[in-house]
């Protein structure tokens, strides 16, 4: 069986060679935005996430795909984090953090898993796009991980999220073992 790519496949904006796509967002940053009753790469990237995490091969089909690749890599992380909040509130706060950190490394820089099927940013324009764009999936990815990850009425975590926290796409890992984040 394949892994689950991108629907996306327009897309008039590239950063190094990740499509810059338009999201369902209010947080700033250099994506333009959909109207709500449009499905973005983020809402790809959470439907597809639990089939395409046990791929330890992904073929790349479009800029889109490289996007799709990256947040899958960013949600092991956040629910690396997840585990380890007792409540909604602070799994908020705590992946609100973790989407600003800057020890999250983008392509091009030496500690990014797959160098190799990434452009690294031209310039230090294009690397600031880069930076903000990355920036601003994670926090949209982060709230609407956290609405999937908790239960409405209650205060507990989504088990069937959390169990993922420990599979590595790819094979491979955003941040290496070890780092503080």
């Amino acid at each position: 069986m394949p892994a689950y790519h991108s629907k996306i496949t327009e897309c008039d904006m590239l950063v190094g060679n990740m499509g810059l796509l338009p999201l369902r967002t209010n947080f700033k940053g250099p994506a333009s935005r959909l109207p709500a009753d449009h499905e973005d790469i983020i809402d790809e990237a959470l439907i597809y996430f639990k089939p395409n995490i046990f791929f330890r091969e992904f073929e790349i089909k479009g800029p889109a795909d490289r996007t799709l690749i990256y947040l899958t890599f960013y949600i092991v992380e956040c629910l690396k984090k997840l585990q380890k909040s007792p409540n909604k509130t602070q799994a908020t706060k705590d992946l609100t953090t973790l989407a600003l950190s800057q020890k999250l490394p983008i392509p091009g820089e030496s500690e990014f898993p797959l160098n190799q099927h990434y452009k690294a940013p031209a310039n230090a324009q294009e690397e600031e796009t880069m930076r903000a764009y990355l920036q601003q999936l994670r926090q949209e990815l982060g709230v609407r991980l956290c609405e999937r990850c908790f239960e409405p009425n209650n205060e507990k975590p989504i088990k069937w999220w959390l169990c993922f926290a420990r599979k590595r796409f790819m094979d491979k890992s955003l941040v290496s073992p070890g780092t503080i984040l």
